[in-house]
């Protein structure tokens, strides 16, 4: 854990990260409440535009030649994805002000959604390592999903619109003539088949706006959660997906996994997914292509992101 105070450390120097193509008004009013309230806490800073291609290498050298100690990302999870995967090697705190559609990381994390409680915590949180991982060669912070979801945030991404109402209606609208997928889930030598509507692999406990898929995931514990949800009744479907989300669903042991259930939850460092109807994939919401095979493995202490502060919190990195 480290302190984010500057009285015994580096000097802070916070690079803020802003889409340019948002809300003229929207990013007014951020840009202000950024400028004043970093002004009145006398801490160094710079405003960066973030990019539609999602590529963050340029940041590597202005951290090193202008000692930056920060980044903080004003987005959603596709930009904080983009940001943690090309700065993961690097020696920085990253923050979030989660203005995205999702926000899946900044609520796990119990970053606030109001933006100036959210630079409360840039100001006064603890930065702290969380995992990651990679699916193929591809950096996840969050979650990556095979199958229905990952649909979804196809469809979702060629909208003009964003946001929670758009997304819900992107949903029901392939709800009713989604098609369920055939896997093979490898473990070492554990091997089983699944015709899935969808498989989740996550670190966060969320999809996001606090919409729970694996509620025993943890950012910290160096293990993914696995949900798959298995072809049955579509009138069926909703509930069992509701016992999952409520956490009524009890974790199952790889090594003892019962097929027969309507859905499977289990933990895991590492699994291979043989994907044989090349399921459409998302990772952290945003839409990847898909492949037919899929090596997935945690990265523990992967990034180190500023999180609120507890009271039992220690001041200084242990």
């Amino acid at each position: 854990m480290f302190t984010l105070s500057n009285s015994q450390n580096t000097p802070r120097k916070i690079v803020y990260l802003i889409n340019p193509v948002s809300g003229i008004k929207k990013k007014s009013s951020l840009l202000e409440l950024i400028i004043k309230k970093t002004t009145e806490r006398k801490i160094d800073y710079d405003i960066v535009s973030t990019n539609a291609e999602g590529r963050y290498d340029f940041l590597k050298e202005k951290i090193a030649t202008e000692k930056i100690t920060d980044v903080i990302v004003c987005g959603g999870d596709g930009t904080v994805n983009a940001v943690a995967a090309a700065l993961a090697d690097v020696g920085v705190s990253i923050g979030i002000i989660p203005v995205g559609s999702g926000n899946g990381l900044a609520f796990a994390a119990k970053i606030p959604k109001r933006p100036s409680k959210a630079l409360e915590v840039v100001f006064e949180g603890c930065a702290q390592y969380i995992d990651g991982f990679y699916v193929n060669n591809q950096f996840s912070c969050m979650l990556c999903g095979i199958g229905f979801d990952a649909l979804v945030a196809h469809e979702f991404a060629k909208q003009k619109r964003r946001g929670l109402q758009t997304y819900m209606k992107v949903s029901l609208l392939n709800f009713f003539k989604a098609q369920p997928y055939l896997f093979d889930i490898i473990h070492d030598d554990i091997t089983f088949s699944a015709r899935a509507f969808l498989i989740t692999v996550s670190n966060s406990n969320q999809f996001g706006n606090n919409f729970t898929i694996a509620p025993k995931a943890s950012l910290t514990d160096g293990l993914l959660d696995v949900v798959i949800i298995k072809d049955i009744n579509k009138f069926i479907l909703p509930f069992s997906a509701l016992r999952q989300i409520t956490g009524i669903n009890d974790m199952q042991d790889i090594r003892e996994i019962s097929t027969k259930k309507n859905v499977l939850y289990f933990q895991t460092p590492a699994l291979t997914i043989i994907n044989k109807n090349m399921a459409p994939l998302h990772i952290d919401g945003e839409p990847y292509k898909t492949a037919d095979l899929f090596r997935i493995k945690i990265i523990p202490k992967a990034i180190r992101l500023i999180q609120p502060s507890r009271r039992d919190s220690p001041i200084h990195q242990q």
